[in-house]
């Protein structure tokens, strides 16, 4: 209990471990998440410039670099490097050389291409997805762009793209190019909330409090962001408009004094978050507005609700109520309570968006003489299967699903250095994110 009350005020708490069958856990997990065995083998040919408008050079070079990343890292993708592309430019289906791109050395079984202007203001773009193994097969993918001329619409238009080219080859999952992640920073002298794109682009603050707010969880709309402020009363569930630019009153939120971690339903229209407001903490729950406020918990030290995003019928979250940490899962009127874990220092759950999966933070070595290492785990709800993520490489808390189900954002703490990074839902391809201040606390928006 005293390991519990000692994490709260720094809302590290979330899921853990559950003996698996590890041999087949990567396959597994591989499968779970969508990423699948088999990569499609994809070329981006750079676009080709059309007019000579002074910012189509720029712009061009801002969507093939934005282009050829985002499927990169979609996970889903063989990708061929562009050392090994030909040098050729086809702006239209009609240019394309099938056998220049599906012979050796591209080897390529789709190839993305297209032609990009950027005249009087305006960025026109049209991009096609092609076949290059067949002779003479229609286009998998059309589209057409016309937009205000800018390197952001520029790299806006390439994540579309990106993303239509994902969704077809990719089961028809949408891609996350166009999806933001929010977090902790505290670049400007206070602990405010940022937001930045998927990649790690455009990082700027949303909140300028000039106190401490963490935990920030997005609406599944991406109108509104809650987190957890301190104040003159304590801790305070605070909520801020996104359309609006501001914050808005969320009156449930701000009695007890220690209210923690909140975490939206799937449909927004209910918070759940922790709060001390009975004596201990306890999960709770209210509608959007901050009314209709009830109790969900009565056991003491429960903490860090999660709702599951695919059903909206089960929430997980963290209980000390046997000790250190672990992870349980109920029903949302409390009932049905199952714990998940029973082993190590379990915190910071994250539920997939297919709501099957856990991610979570695990330290399986807590305890006398713990190094205090925590990594990253997935864990299968059904069959209780995990994998571990990341190996050992500092600190690692805060796991976040993107909505597509194949990437996790996380934070990693070195040498007492806090950043924000993401990986794939197997734990590889690993990229750091933020690089200036501490950063923490990520929360991939849901779309």
């Amino acid at each position: 209990m005293k390991a519990v009350l000692r994490v709260l005020p720094l809302f590290l708490f979330s899921l853990a471990f559950f003996p698996g069958v590890q041999a087949t856990a990567q396959d597994w997990v591989r499968t779970g998440t969508n990423l699948g065995s088999q990569h499609i083998r994809l070329a981006a040919a750079d676009f080709k410039p059309v007019g000579g408008g002074p910012q189509t050079p720029v712009l061009k070079n801002v969507f093939d670099t934005t282009l050829y990343n985002d499927l990169t890292n979609a996970g889903i993708f063989d990708m061929v490097s562009k050392s090994l592309a030909p040098q050729a430019m086809p702006g239209s289906p009609q240019d394309l050389v099938p056998t220049q791109w599906s012979g050796q050395p591209a080897n390529a079984s789709m190839v993305a291409l297209g032609a990009l202007s950027a005249d009087n203001g305006r960025l026109v773009v049209y991009g096609w997805l092609m076949d290059p193994t067949t002779a003479g097969s229609p286009p998998v993918l059309a589209r057409q762009y016309n937009e205000q001329a800018s390197e952001d619409m520029a790299r806006t238009v390439a994540h579309r793209f990106a993303d239509d080219i994902i969704s077809r080859l990719g089961g028809g999952i949408d891609g996350i190019a166009e999806t933001k992640i929010y977090f902790v920073s505290n670049r400007t002298g206070s602990k405010e909330i940022w937001v930045m794109d998927y990649d790690g682009a455009n990082q700027h603050a949303v909140t300028h409090l000039g106190t401490v707010s963490m935990s920030p969880r997005v609406s599944p709309d991406g109108s509104r962001v809650a987190f957890s402020s301190l104040g003159n009363q304590g801790w305070a569930i605070r909520m801020f408009s996104l359309d609006l630019g501001r914050p808005v009153a969320f009156p449930a939120g701000t009695a007890g004094g220690s209210n923690l971690s909140p975490a939206w339903s799937a449909d927004g229209t209910k918070l759940a978050f922790s709060s001390a407001r009975s004596g201990h903490p306890e999960i709770w729950a209210a509608d959007a507005g901050g009314g209709n406020l009830h109790q969900m918990t009565s056991f003491g030290a429960d903490v860090s609700p999660v709702w599951n995003p695919r059903t909206g019928a089960q929430l997980a979250f963290v209980s000390g109520r046997t000790g250190e940490p672990q992870i349980y899962v109920m029903d949302q009127d409390g009932a049905n309570v199952q714990r998940m874990t029973d082993s190590g220092y379990a915190i910071s759950p994250s539920w997939s968006s297919n709501g099957g999966m856990l991610a979570f933070s695990w330290n399986r070595k807590y305890g006398p003489g713990d190094p205090g290492g925590q990594d990253i785990y997935v864990m299968d709800i059904a069959s209780k299967r995990w994998l571990q993520a990341t190996h050992e490489a500092g600190n690692n808390d805060f796991p976040s699903w993107s909505p597509d189900g194949r990437h996790i954002v996380f934070q990693r703490e070195i040498n007492r250095r806090t950043q924000i990074w993401s990986m794939l839902s197997d734990g590889t391809d690993q990229h750091q994110l933020t690089f200036s201040g501490d950063n923490s606390m990520p929360n991939w928006s849901w779309k």
